[in-house]
């Protein structure tokens, strides 16, 4: 027998064994895409987990517009203007002398002194508009150059509405039950008052002490306190030419009653006028 027919077997055996091994690599590669899934998951989940670091980039860049250094900034402002451009401003204001034009026609801006008076050489009056007082009369005093002392004296005060009396068909119906039957409010009595105190100073204590209504309102202009209404009684409660004036030694003081200095043993009456201070003997602002 020849070697081939004695060992074709053994030959053959090999080959098979190696042309199946063969085979099934070949077939068996096509799985292999399938076992590659793996290394693809991180492609995929790279990117879920890549928006979540951009979104914490954002969050330390809020910080940086960081409110607590605009605040002091914005509260710093204010604390430097406000007071800087309204206290100097405010005390200053009552101290100049109105202008010319303030005062109206005629008015120059300067001064001459008559009867303790200041008084502006076109107009006749003073800065707050006031005539001069008659001579032998006090003059005003402004209420911010007085100080007030510890000496006591003391002055007579009274407060009449009696002049209603005689003008019932002028009195607000409503006004008129407050009207007392013999017209005195508070009549005349001794109250203390002190060094550089005002007619304004002891009207106001004294209806406080006595449970008086008293209400009033202050005139810069005039640079006065003005008696709105005593008692629940007011101006133009009894016509149009009513209100409320103010006497001292028997007369009428043509300036506010805080302007009016009093002195030891002053007789000081407050009296409702229903026509311009002609039924209760002067007329109105007038001094007469």
């Amino acid at each position: 027998m020849t070697f081939w027919q004695k060992n074709k077997w053994k030959i053959i055996a090999p080959v098979l064994i190696v042309l199946v091994l063969a085979a099934a690599f070949v077939f068996g590669d096509r799985n292999i895409p399938k076992q590659k899934d793996p290394t693809e998951q991180p492609t995929i989940s790279a990117p879920a987990e890549a928006p979540a670091q951009p979104v914490q980039e954002p969050e330390p860049a809020q910080e940086e517009p960081t409110p607590t250094e605009e605040m002091p900034a914005s509260s710093d402002e204010p604390q430097a203007d406000t007071p800087a451009d309204e206290t100097p401003e405010e005390p200053a204001e009552p101290q100049e002398f109105p202008t010319p034009a303030e005062m109206g026609a005629g008015a120059t801006g300067e001064y001459e002194e008559i009867n303790g008076m200041l008084i502006d050489t076109g107009t006749g009056k003073d800065k707050y508009l006031t005539d001069p007082v008659p001579e032998g009369k006090p003059a005003p005093v402004e209420p911010e150059n007085v100080e007030i002392g510890d000496t006591a004296y003391t002055c007579t005060l009274s407060i009449s509405c009696a002049t209603i009396l005689d003008n019932p068909e002028l009195c607000d119906p409503e006004k008129w039950e407050l009207v007392p039957e013999n017209g005195w409010i508070l009549e005349p009595m001794t109250v203390t008052f002190y060094e550089g105190e005002s007619v304004f100073n002891v009207l106001q204590r004294t209806c406080k002490q006595r449970g008086i209504h008293m209400e009033f309102s202050n005139t810069p202009v005039y640079n006065s306190a003005y008696i709105e209404g005593i008692s629940n009684l007011y101006e133009f409660d009894v016509g149009n030419e009513s209100g409320w004036m103010y006497r001292v030694n028997g007369w009428f003081p043509n300036y506010g009653c805080s302007r009016y200095l009093l002195q030891d043993g002053d007789v000081i009456e407050w009296v409702y006028t229903c026509d311009l201070g002609s039924d209760v003997g002067g007329g109105y602002a007038t001094g007469g």
